[in-house]
């Protein structure tokens, strides 16, 4: 009989990838899901989910997420859902005897100040950017949680944590998308429109992005492998420079760089924010991640083909009212 897994959040990058990828799964029937199926946020709708379709294991992508402008307006609701998701997610395996559950943290919740690379064990030495403190806290408390649910309840719960995903299907809403996917629209807008692209900053600033694919298969790894107590850090380590970023874009889009133009008076956000994979490395001995230079060119062919068949981007991130 297939394992039952349950994949929340499945609406996302990193879920849409795991979608694609599943066929090469097929000892797992994966069950995806969005908050239009049942609100994490509600303890005994996610009970009744997860009993219902008799729920083996769980991959929770769920999470309110956005930009800096959704964060820095709304961060007691991002605080208030995000601790609400992961822990009723929690309690729910608990009480439906779930055998395996794996939470997805993230390296935008390491202390602004931390040491680099940053290390697991940086955690919590330290406040978060006031930019993203509401759902940063919520990350962070993911991993006493897991240590807790573990001694108290023996649940198997593990925790991963990527840094900044991109890839197909990502969301591209000039309003709230994240850097890259946001600069490949407005650049080929541009393109289209023959007009010059400013880009905020000096394009100096050091990034790390990791190919959604990667982490969907990481994710299933981890399932399959990983069972300590230990939460991972399991982004790539390949930095770039935010200039070298958009001039890959630009070279797949075939826009003139000669149109780009770099704003140095608007800011340019922390300057490097490395990180340690180590500790994963460890534990898988060898895994390969898909470079940036293709990463971004099966990124923009996706993009190029939905536009072709004139899909809308949607909105990736809103703030659903609460229901008391």
């Amino acid at each position: 009989m297939k394992k039952i897994i349950l994949v929340t959040g499945s609406g996302g990058v990193a879920g849409k990838a795991l979608i694609k990828i599943s066929n090469n799964y097929p000892e797992y029937k994966f069950i995806f899901t969005t908050s239009e199926d049942f609100d994490l946020r509600n303890l005994k709708q996610t009970i009744n989910f997860i009993k219902k379709n008799k729920i083996n294991n769980i991959i929770n992508f769920a999470a309110v997420s956005g930009g800096i402008g959704l964060s820095m307006s709304h961060h007691a609701s991002m605080l208030r859902d995000n601790v609400l998701i992961n822990i009723n997610i929690l309690e729910a395996s608990v009480k439906c005897k779930v055998k395996k559950i794996l939470l997805c943290l993230t390296t935008g919740m390491y202390p602004e100040k931390a040491k680099l690379p940053l290390s697991e064990k940086y955690i919590q030495y330290g406040p978060p950017s006031d930019t993203n403190y509401g759902s940063s806290y919520a990350k962070r408390l993911i991993e006493p949680a897991i240590r807790a649910y573990r001694d108290e309840f023996k649940l198997n719960a593990i925790g991963l944590i990527p840094s900044g995903i991109y890839g197909p299907e990502d969301n591209f809403n000039k309003n709230d998308a994240p850097m890259l996917p946001s600069i490949i629209n407005r650049m080929y807008d541009c393109k289209i429109k023959n007009q010059i692209l400013e880009v905020w900053g000096t394009g100096k600033p050091l990034r790390e992005y990791t190919y959604s694919e990667d982490i969907a298969k990481i994710f299933i790894w981890a399932l399959e492998n990983y069972e300590k107590e230990q939460v991972l850090n399991i982004g790539t380590t390949e930095e770039n420079s935010i200039k070298n970023i958009v001039n890959l874009i630009a070279s797949k889009l075939e826009f003139p760089k000669d149109n780009i133009t770099f704003n140095p008076l608007k800011p340019d956000g922390i300057y490097r924010k490395s990180s340690s994979n180590k500790l994963f490395l460890k534990e898988i001995k060898k895994f390969k991640y898909i470079s940036l230079k293709k990463g971004i060119s099966k990124t923009v062919d996706w993009f190029l083909e939905t536009k072709r068949n004139k899909i809308n981007f949607k909105t990736k991130a809103k703030i659903k009212k609460f229901k008391y």
